[in-house]
């Protein structure tokens, strides 16, 4: 009986060691080498490689110049804000990776994709290998789902291969990746291997029949999608659900898009019947907002292409400790630190003897500089307990010696607050120079932190 060979691979990078190291020799993480089955080619009674596992697709090389364009190859989902992330729709043959935390509805905006999808004349299949296909249709029940959708309860990849390419359908949905395997490779479901293998072949299978398909991937307990590394590499678009499970909104990101820009984020609110678009995600982030609270500065920020108003809050009290506490919750805490440190120097603050908090409501993470300066006059407010005014917006970005530099696109950024009803905007005096204010509208120009302070206290 041949003896089996085993190798130890990464689950960070898909590094393969003959033998069990404590870090990996490739990317260097700590205890994340598993051991595996070596996989080899299958082959044929003469020892040749079969027919079926020969490489390549056949095709013949092109003048860029030769091939054909075609703009009609992108398919709406139906779902506004998904479309947003993916850069306007579904593209023929594209491999879609989304991720998220257990129960944060990676599923339920799925079956609703799929509803759409036959709603509007494609033929979609839905895989599933961890539910049957009558929890599926229960589940369906429950959000209104009645189309034609092609249901499969597989986790054999064989079988999926053959019945995709037998029913041919437009779009398709395979939920989970960690749970497809390969039958005539030895290791379990969910093993680096497996999941590198089985996205390998769904990927070569997207290109050959045109079928654009979705992966659901789980997530690690530090938020990757778990598996190699290599798995979001060998996708075209891989998408983050992100959200606590106890609030209503759903934050949907696209951290990788060859068919669009990565900056983009779609609003959800997930309610009893699935998923809900947010249309106007600023007036819904700011509808809890308490007015004439010290501390409290509204910030407009831009994801991708659209701008979005938010709530920046802080708290600051004396400490009782050595060191002084900083809390920060939806920033960078470094930044918030370097922005502290300019605040005692150039504006005359006193931060050393308090504990400082940041939060920003609604579960956003701001992490462009232009929230520099709403960081700055809230940590002002609370620190003089005197509120900005209601109607005020700030934005900015702050330098080490207390400047206030350009922000892009700002005047769509005004033009959001306007929108709203904030009729005083704070900006850096680069841009008030080169903007004509919307009517109702007063932009103060400021240079320095200290002067913006000034001008709100």
């Amino acid at each position: 009986m041949a003896k089996i060979k085993t190798v130890y691979v990464c689950g960070a990078c898909g590094y393969e060691a003959p033998r069990w190291a404590g870090r990996c020799p490739g990317c260097g993480a700590w205890n994340t080498l598993e051991e595996t089955v070596a996989s080899e080619p299958q082959k044929s009674s003469a020892g040749k490689i079969a027919a079926n596992q020969r490489p390549g697709t056949g095709a013949d090389a092109l003048l860029i110049r030769d091939i054909p364009e075609d703009t009609s190859l992108r398919a709406s989902t139906g779902i506004s804000e998904l479309d947003r992330v993916l850069g306007g729709g579904i593209v023929e043959g594209g491999l879609m990776l989304i991720g998220g935390d257990p129960g944060i509805g990676k599923s339920t905006l799925l079956l609703q994709v799929c509803d759409q999808l036959a709603k509007s004349g494609q033929r979609v299949l839905y895989v599933s290998g961890e539910e049957s296909a009558r929890q599926i249709r229960l589940r369906a029940r429950r959000l209104g789902v009645e189309s034609e959708i092609y249901v499969l309860s597989e986790n054999a990849l064989d079988a999926i291969e053959e019945k995709i390419r037998t029913l041919q359908p437009d779009t398709a949905v395979i939920d989970s990746i960690q749970t497809v395997y390969r039958p005539e490779m030895a290791s379990a479901p969910g093993s680096v291997s497996q999941i590198r293998e089985s996205t390998s072949l769904i990927m070569r299978l997207c290109k050959e029949t045109g079928t654009s398909m979705f992966l659901v991937g789980h997530v690690t307990k530090d938020g990757a999608i778990a598996g190699p590394r290599m798995l979001e590499h060998m996708v075209d678009v891989v998408l983050y659900f992100e959200g606590d499970r106890q609030q209503d909104y759903r934050l949907l990101r696209a951290v990788k898009n060859r068919f669009g820009s990565v900056n983009e984020l779609g609003v959800f609110r997930m309610t009893g019947t699935g998923m809900q678009v947010v249309e106007n995600p600023s007036e819904e982030l700011l509808s809890h907002r308490a007015k004439g609270a010290s501390g409290s500065v509204v910030f407009c920020g831009m994801e991708g292409s659209r701008p979005l108003l938010c709530d920046v809050q802080a708290l600051t009290s004396p400490t009782f400790y050595g060191t002084p506490r900083r809390a920060v919750n939806g920033a960078d805490g470094g930044r918030v630190a370097l922005l502290l440190a300019v605040l005692e120097k150039r504006a005359n603050q006193r931060t050393y003897n308090q504990d400082v908090y940041i939060n920003v409501a609604g579960g956003l993470e701001l992490s462009e500089p232009a929230a520099d300066l709403a960081l700055c006059a809230a940590v002002a407010s609370s620190l003089k307990d005197k509120p900005v005014g209601p109607e005020v917006a700030i934005m900015g970005e702050v330098g080490l010696a207390g400047e206030v530099r350009t922000v892009p696109q700002c005047e769509r950024r005004i033009s959001e607050c306007a929108r709203l009803g904030f009729t005083t905007l704070v900006v850096p005096r680069t841009n008030a120079g080169r903007i004509r204010a919307p009517e109702g509208v007063r932009i103060i120009g400021v240079d320095t932190v200290a002067q913006a302070l000034s001008v709100l206290f």
